[in-house]
């Protein structure tokens, strides 16, 4: 293998399995005489590392190995540690680069203007000073943009999808949407109990911020009600359908899934604080919304639950940690056959490697049609004989 050095970062929000990738790409690295070089905190440690300067190249740069890693796919989150940076739209270049010129642009959020910065020919200079030749990129939709475009600007990228939102394009499944179902179906079905003790109406909130994959298939194995951001819902319908479960249950209870970017017709969800570096604002919780909304209507109890953070927290499921050690062995394997721009994937069931998703597509969608029960606000179980595993094609 003529590959001597390859680097390793995680981006965007951390999810269980992380760390299983990390693990699994150093040990087949020590087994082929390659050397991995984990990048801490996302973009931001080939944006802000200063690699003449000890106390920044220890905060960015961790050389990996057996002894280090050991026991990292143990636990949740990622060893490497993470952040939103987009080296493409810097608000601030860093301190350390003061008086070095990059690309700038125009960028208006809000009625308001700003300068963005690209930093990619810095990132692209760190990464060659530290002698790595491929970079391995685990992310969502926002991480794996800029992977598009730094391979696209001529440094060698191979890109792992995780996303607890399962919205990636180009693939079926990403790491941590298993494990975030697993613990969503675990916590309605504790929950359960107290909703059903208080004969109240249990409105749950869960990721999914453009897509409702993660609210759709919770609501799959947990037989509940569910919105999701492909679809807007009628209000008046929804409530109807919640209070005709409530009467047909034994307990007087009834249950909803709402997906954080779900909105029903003539509401529109409440964005909070500033953009992060990829245009995204915090949604305000739709799910207190909702609620407000059936008390006022019905005069009904509800509870609101916020099942987000919860979810990334801890340890991987077995599929999280299967798909995590497979994916990153499929990487090192490109990598030794010479190839990149593409991304470790499941197409069709199968595992595969694709190319990295165009960012103007954005997201993947829920498919409506098939997918989604519109007059029941239910998902689709007809029809999946010949489908994949995870019900959907990439």
């Amino acid at each position: 293998m003529s590959v001597k050095r390859v680097g390793i970062l995680t981006g965007g929000g951390d999810v269980p399995g992380l760390n299983s990738v990390i693990k699994s790409v150093v040990y087949r690295g020590s087994e082929i005489g390659c050397e991995v070089v984990g990048i801490r905190r996302g973009w931001e440690g080939l944006t802000h590392v200063n690699l003449d300067d000890p106390v920044s190249r220890a905060r960015y740069v961790l050389p990996l190995d057996r002894g280090n890693t050991r026991t990292i796919d143990r636990t949740g989150g990622t060893f490497l540690h993470t952040t939103r940076t987009n080296p493409s739209k810097m608000k601030k270049v860093p301190d350390s680069l003061r008086g070095v010129s990059f690309p700038s642009s125009q960028a208006t959020k809000d009625g308001k203007t700003s300068t963005v910065y690209d930093l990619t020919s810095q990132v692209i200079k760190n990464l060659e000073k530290l002698q790595i030749e491929y970079l391995i990129a685990i992310g969502g939709d926002d991480t794996l943009s800029y992977a598009a475009k730094l391979d696209q600007a001529g440094f060698k990228v191979v890109a792992i999808p995780k996303t607890m939102d399962n919205d990636v394009r180009n693939t079926e499944y990403c790491i941590g949407f298993s494990t975030a179902i697993t613990r969503a179906t675990e916590a309605i079905g504790r929950q359960r109990t107290t909703v059903g003790s208080h004969e109240r109406i249990g409105v749950f909130r869960i990721f999914g911020r453009d897509a409702g994959y993660t609210a759709l298939y919770t609501a799959y194995v947990t037989s509940t009600r569910c919105c999701i951001p492909e679809y807007r819902f009628d209000l008046q319908k929804l409530i109807d359908l919640l209070l005709t479960d409530k009467k047909n249950t034994p307990s007087n209870y009834a249950l909803v899934i709402l997906s954080e970017g779900a909105e029903w017709e003539g509401y529109q969800l409440r964005e909070t604080g500033e953009a992060d570096a990829y245009g995204h604002k915090k949604k305000a919780n739709v799910g207190e919304d909702l609620s407000d909304e059936i008390k006022k209507r019905t005069g009904e109890e509800t509870i609101v639950s916020d099942l987000t953070y919860d979810l990334r927290s801890g340890t991987p499921d077995f599929v999280d940690k299967m798909v995590a050690s497979t994916f990153a062995g499929m990487a090192m394997g490109c990598i030794e056959r010479g190839e990149h721009g593409v991304m470790m994937a499941i197409c069709g069931g199968c595992y595969a490697a694709a190319p990295i998703p165009d960012p103007k597509l954005g997201p993947r969608k829920v498919d409506i049609e098939t997918m989604y029960n519109t007059e029941r606000y239910r998902p689709n179980y007809e029809n999946k004989i010949g489908l994949p595993i995870f019900l959907t094609r990439a």
